[in-house]
């Protein structure tokens, strides 16, 4: 496999989301906040995020889900090189999930096993989305 050496370019962002089944909810919450003793930052009836060492953990109340699902961030440097990058390389977009505001910058993908990808530009600040199931504008605060 060649390196991605002329391409844009991608990095780790600061926010993972685990997308939980309702009948297990309560018990995850309880497993981040009282078990493990993270701290809290948010909390709402549909769902919480953590300080998760350098990273933000979203937990969401997902109802009619099975399993839970593991949502991450990438950060690219320009996202309409990065769309036309990954489509080259056969890399689905999935901009399906999750609605997003028509002027945020980035797009939904997913990797081979289905991991669910939140492709953004690298640009810092609040990021606004809309959250499925709840159906309600979310910021995305990064620091």
């Amino acid at each position: 496999m060649v390196a991605n050496v002329n391409g844009p370019h991608f990095s780790g962002g600061a926010n993972i989301a685990i997308k939980c089944p309702s009948h297990t909810y309560e018990q995850t919450l309880a497993f981040y906040r009282d078990t493990l003793g993270l701290p809290l930052i948010e909390e709402e009836a549909d769902g919480c995020i953590f300080q998760f060492g350098p990273n933000r953990l979203w937990i969401d109340r997902v109802p009619n889900l099975s399993h839970p699902d593991i949502w991450l961030e990438l950060e690219t440097n320009d996202t309409e090189a990065a769309a036309s990058y990954l489509k080259i390389n056969g890399i689905p977009r999935r901009d399906e999930v999750e609605q997003l505001r028509e002027d945020f910058d980035g797009f939904w993908i997913s990797d081979p096993a289905g991991v669910i990808h939140l492709v953004v530009g690298g640009r810092r600040g609040d990021r606004l989305l809309l959250r499925s199931g709840a159906w309600h504008k979310r910021l995305y605060i990064q620091t």
